[in-house]
């Protein structure tokens, strides 16, 4: 049974006229009289006494009558709280990030964002890499960004930027003014890492292999911020992404040096989920990332 069958009955009902409804649904009044028999012989019962003028429903036709309007009502609620949703829908954007990621890479993709589309709230929320993935999995968040992104054929995954890796310091520390530094040398240091299975960790790790390096964790932490302030009190040193110690080589409170051996980065990357329906600002924001410069 369609819709507009539903509408013609109940138009049909409350004017008790076949020309004012066939008018109103451009329709011949032949077209109305062959949907309404239709409905009949579907029900097998008479709907409205044809000899009476004005028209009248039959006690089927009240009732049927009662039962259409009620889903015509709940199809307009529908209708209404779908366009709703899809309104919101186009006016937020959900990121999950990693926050070394959201505190010092994201803000500036954020801003030129909000040039193009001012009236779309971006709507951004820290997790750890193992969350970030499941939410976005789940549907609860649009777009992902994680460090050393992993594939999974659920998700799209987009490259974002490599983060330059320098091993960071006190500025009481021996090291603080060296130009560049052997990382063979980061053997005989206290070392200040990342917690084992974080991908950041596994990927410096796997770096520190390469020159047959060990060095020896004195302290390990979840996040970025922890382990800068750990630097900063000489607890020891730490390799971490330059951009999220921009700040504190600004204001003095840590130092940052460069490898000899070679030029040490931290991939990143954008995930979404492949079933993803994104409207246009998401779209756009997401070829914004994978711009890689702002």
């Amino acid at each position: 049974m369609h819709i507009e069958t539903l509408k013609v009955y109940c138009d049909l009902a409350e004017s008790q006229s076949f020309s004012k409804t066939a008018e109103k649904h451009f329709l011949s009044q032949s077209a109305i009289s062959q949907q309404l028999a239709q409905l009949e012989l579907t029900h097998n019962c008479q709907l409205i006494n044809r000899k009476k003028r004005p028209i009248e429903l039959t006690r089927s036709g009240q009732l049927f009558y009662k039962t259409a309007r009620e889903m015509l009502d709940s199809y307009e609620n529908f209708r209404n709280e779908l366009n709703t949703f899809k309104s919101s829908a186009e006016n937020r954007i959900t990121l999950g990030a990693i926050f070394s990621i959201g505190m010092h890479a994201l803000p500036d993709y954020v801003k030129k964002f909000m040039v193009k589309y001012p009236n779309v709230h971006v709507d951004i929320d820290y997790y750890s890499a193992e969350k970030i993935y499941e939410l976005v999995l789940e549907g609860d968040i649009d777009i992902g960004l994680v460090a050393v992104p992993k594939r999974d054929k659920r998700l799209e995954v987009y490259d974002f930027i490599d983060e330059p890796l320098v091993l960071v310091c006190s500025p009481k520390h021996p090291l603080a003014e060296s130009g560049k530094m052997d990382i063979h040398k980061l053997q005989f240091e206290r070392f200040i890492s990342f917690e084992k299975d974080l991908p950041t960790r596994v990927w410096i790790d796997s770096s520190l292999q390469r020159y047959n390096t060990i060095v020896r964790p004195v302290m390990e932490f979840d996040n970025v911020e922890t382990i800068k302030r750990a630097v900063e009190i000489n607890a020891g040193v730490s390799i971490l992404p330059k951009t999220a110690v921009i700040s504190e080589l600004n204001s003095g409170t840590l130092k940052a040096i460069k490898f000899s051996n070679e030029e040490f980065f931290r991939p990143t990357g954008i995930i979404v989920r492949k079933d993803k329906i994104m409207g246009q600002p998401g779209r756009y924001f997401i070829e914004l990332l994978r711009k890689k410069n702002v």
